[in-house]
């Protein structure tokens, strides 16, 4: 019962976050990579940034998942292998990626404040304990009649959030190969570029919709949510920043995040 209560509290939380961070970026934007400012304390590089702050997502639910009582459920593994599947990318490959960039990893422009790097680590631990319990331990398998609905759901989301996957990733791939060694940006071309400045967001939006609809639950929504509420404003100060640096040269018709809507 203490559990019970330790999850709907932070499920609470997670779902009050949402409006919260969506208000607060709408004034507000995070300051790394193109919005990096002073004053935020000291930085460290992007490449340790991302590792840090994402590490939860792997070795917290390692930690929580074998004690609950869906840890042998073939419904269980599955949604399990792909909430790992898109973590294991963005928490040890990306910031290899990023290493490895020609981007220099010096410039003061491309430091990750440390105090960033904590909220984000916080938010982490929160999000994956509500994931990786429901998953392996409060979701009904075992309900009467219900194979055919979760299969039915999970393929259904599996595939849209593999087709994010690709976008998110072949987006970020395109703008890794856009730092140059002066660290210095370029307009980003190709792909879904060519309909938003925020391919790689449109990507992971794509990810966690698809997630929802795998775990139909209130703790996939909460994700969901809260990756709008947080992408969404990001997205947009991004496409304002493109907008003016390269203000003869950007495609006007482009949105920030949403194809042909934002």
């Amino acid at each position: 019962m203490e559990d019970q209560n330790l999850f709907n509290t932070a499920l609470q939380i997670h779902l009050i976050l949402s409006p919260i961070t969506l208000l607060a970026l709408s004034f507000i934007q995070a300051p790394y990579g193109k919005h990096y400012r002073g004053g935020w304390g000291p930085s460290i590089s992007p490449s340790y940034g991302w590792f840090l702050m994402e590490s939860p997502t792997l070795w917290l639910t390692l930690l929580i998942y074998p004690f609950g009582r869906n840890f042998s459920n073939p419904k269980s593994i599955a949604l399990i292998s792909v909430f790992l599947f898109h973590y294991i990318h963005r928490t040890l490959i990306y910031p290899i990626r990023l290493t490895k960039s020609r981007k220099n990893q010096n410039s003061k422009k491309h430091s990750f404040p440390i105090s960033v790097v904590l909220m984000a680590f916080v938010y982490n631990l929160l999000n994956v304990y509500l994931q990786s319990r429901w998953v392996s331990h409060y979701a009904d398998f075992n309900g009467g009649g219900n194979d055919w609905r979760f299969w039915g759901r999970f393929c259904v989301g599996l595939g849209i959030f593999v087709s994010g996957f690709a976008v998110n990733v072949k987006s970020d791939l395109v703008l890794v190969s856009l730092k140059g060694d002066d660290g210095g940006y370029k307009v980003p071309k190709g792909g879904m570029f060519e309909f938003v400045s925020c391919a790689n967001y449109f990507g992971e939006i794509m990810e966690w919709f698809g997630w929802m609809v795998m775990i139909w639950s209130w703790v996939g929504f909460a994700f969901f949510m809260y990756t709008c509420s947080n992408l969404v404003p990001r997205g947009g100060a991004n496409h304002r920043w493109y907008l003016e640096k390269f203000r003869d040269e950007y495609p006007k018709k482009r949105r920030a995040v949403i194809p042909f809507v934002y």
